[in-house]
């Protein structure tokens, strides 16, 4: 059964927030929104809910998601190593609409990656929807 929860970027409802976050605990699947697009998230390392959004959109295997980080110390556990470049395109760019390609550690499951040994990573920016006034005060 879909819920649909609504959440205000100025003021978000904790119990909104952490009945996503149960979702995505327990295998579910949940909307967002990036810079670009909505996206139809899982918990990343479950293999079985990241099969769930193949299911979902009728997306070919052979292409590979985006995990999403809320910080970059999500990052080291993901990747193999994190070059000295990825630090300063971090640092320049994100939160934002970057992708980083990296080299993927045992963690990420296969399904994720569509079996390459990459993964694309992201730090989408948590303001997108505020208005410009509402941020920059």
């Amino acid at each position: 059964m879909t819920e649909v929860l609504t959440i205000d970027p100025l003021r978000p409802n904790p119990e909104h927030i952490a009945r996503a976050a149960e979702v995505l605990r327990r295998g579910g699947l949940v909307a967002f929104p990036t810079e670009t697009v909505y996206g139809l998230g899982a918990h990343a390392l479950d293999r079985a809910a990241v099969r769930r959004i193949f299911e979902a959109k009728g997306r070919p295997s052979n292409d590979p998601l985006i995990v999403h980080v809320t910080t970059f110390a999500q990052v080291d556990p993901l990747v193999t190593g994190i070059p000295d470049a990825v630090h300063r395109l971090a640092a320049r760019f994100w939160p934002g609409p970057l992708t980083l390609v990296l080299e993927r550690s045992p963690l990420v499951p296969d399904e994720v990656t569509a079996g390459l040994d990459t993964v694309a990573i992201r730090m989408p920016a948590q303001d997108r929807f505020v208005p410009d006034s509402a941020t920059r005060r």
